[in-house]
């Protein structure tokens, strides 16, 4: 064989071998036994930073609350906030962040025939009757 070729074969072979270890993920670090912030290799690690590990038993909460929509138009357009989300007889109950909210529904001319501004709470369900008088 010659030169090159036996340099070819070496330098694939080396980057076969090396691939691998190269594309792994970096360990994660765990501080046992310390509770504050630490400089530790290229990165600061705060108090929520990469080497934090949450607690046994640890269940996050919901990150949002429903509203459900009991109405007989189905084809009623629901806005919140001012943007449109859907149709009733599409969404039914849907999520939202929780904090304060302006819901409108409108029929399908364009009238608005309910509006009403409401606190959703997370892991709660709203929900929503509209009176819709023909």
């Amino acid at each position: 064989m010659s030169r090159i070729t036996k340099l070819f074969v070496a330098g694939f072979l080396a980057l076969a071998a090396f691939a691998p270890i190269a594309a792994a993920r970096r360990p994660i670090v765990v501080f046992r036994g310390y509770y504050g912030p630490a400089f530790y290799g290229p990165a600061w690690y705060g108090w929520y930073g990469p080497g934090w590990v949450a607690p046994y038993g640890y269940v996050p909460g919901p990150s949002g609350g429903s509203v459900k929509i009991d109405s007989r138009m189905k084809d009623a357009a629901v806005y919140v906030d001012g943007g449109y989300a859907g149709t009733v007889g599409k969404l039914k109950t849907f999520t939202l962040r929780p904090g304060t909210h302006d819901v409108e529904l409108r029929d399908p001319s364009g009238h608005s025939f309910y509006q009403e501004h409401i606190e959703v709470i997370a892991g709660k369900t709203i929900k929503i009757s509209p009176d819709v008088r023909g």
